[in-house]
């Protein structure tokens, strides 16, 4: 059987009752060997009865074998001389054919922190990204984690070791999907037009970007992306200071637009004002001077010094 959806309905028993059983054959075992040497005297029946008590001590040693206990959100893969029976969700204690192997595996949720890596953005800067993933091992996808994932498959291997290894094969394909994301999109608007989504900006579209790539490359693992998203991001070491005077200079930029905007609009709000309460009667050539030295007071950096001028308009 080679179906992952298959759910194993073979044998199977309430445990407890199961060991009801054990215990009733083991007493019927001791009792045949007590009633063996009580027949010393009777060969025959000494030794039937013999027999039949070894044979109940060994065939309740075997189905002992059987027993397995569930927990939530865990699930058993039985195989019956290396051919696969089913999976085993339902939890509790439970007995089930002892010449099962049964191999662990857990369905609860899991969480990877990938390391920032160096990648090159869309505009081809070297920047750091990092990721934080929530995966899952899903129901009908446990049968792809076990086989088609290679993980150790004998007998008695701990589910530790095997969910190493898918949490190996995880981290390397969370590397690749990463990669490829980042590629995708520049770091800021400083590279790209505006209206473009970015790394930084990106929010929402870059996580769900990267469940998709994840939930592609992992799907062959029967694996499920819960949430995917970055936690770190950053241009690399050499690079980073050349970026942090871009970024101050286009700062200093946009605030000195707004500057000169506003003082412009204070100007134009000024000469409106002496025009129309007729304050004084200015020629071009005095607004042209006035104009600049509010500008350059407006404008300036550091506080303008007052001149008075005691001289008068008529020549």
């Amino acid at each position: 059987m080679t179906n992952e959806n298959y759910t194993y309905s073979g044998w199977k028993m309430n445990g407890f009752l199961a060991l009801f059983m054990i215990l009733a054959m083991i007493g019927a075992a001791i009792a045949s060997i007590v009633m063996s040497v009580n027949w010393e005297g009777n060969v025959v029946p000494s030794t039937i009865a013999a027999v039949v008590g070894v044979l109940l001590i060994i065939s309740s040693i075997i189905v002992a074998c059987g027993f397995i206990e569930l927990e939530p959100n865990e699930a058993r893969v039985l195989l019956f001389f290396g051919k696969y029976r089913g999976t085993f969700y339902e939890t509790g204690f439970w007995w089930v054919n002892p010449f099962m192997s049964k191999k662990n595996i857990s369905m609860r949720a899991r969480n990877l922190n990938v390391d920032p890596i160096k990648v090159n953005d869309k505009a081809g800067n070297p920047i750091l990204i990092g990721l934080v993933l929530v995966w899952r091992i899903k129901r009908d996808g446990i049968y792809k984690a076990v086989f088609e994932i290679d993980a150790p498959t004998g007998v008695g291997v701990q589910s530790t070791a095997r969910m190493n290894v898918l949490e190996n094969f995880v981290a390397v394909q969370s590397d690749a999907a990463l990669r490829h994301v980042a590629g995708l999109y520049a770091y800021d608007e400083n590279t790209t037009a505006n209206e473009e989504i970015t790394l930084r900006s990106g929010g929402e579209e870059i996580s769900d970007q990267l469940t998709e790539q994840l939930t592609e490359r992992l799907a062959m693992a029967g694996i499920e992306v819960v949430e995917a998203r970055l936690n770190y991001l950053a241009y690399a070491p050499e690079i980073a200071a050349v970026m942090l005077r871009r970024q101050q200079a286009d700062a200093i930029i946009a605030a000195r637009e707004k500057i000169v905007e506003g003082a412009v609009s204070m100007v134009k709000m000024a000469l409106d004002r002496l025009n129309v309460e007729e304050v004084v009667e200015l020629d071009e050539e005095r607004k042209a001077a006035m104009v600049s030295n509010l500008l350059v007071v407006l404008c300036s950096d550091e506080s303008a010094q007052p001149v008075l001028n005691t001289g008068t308009l008529n020549h």
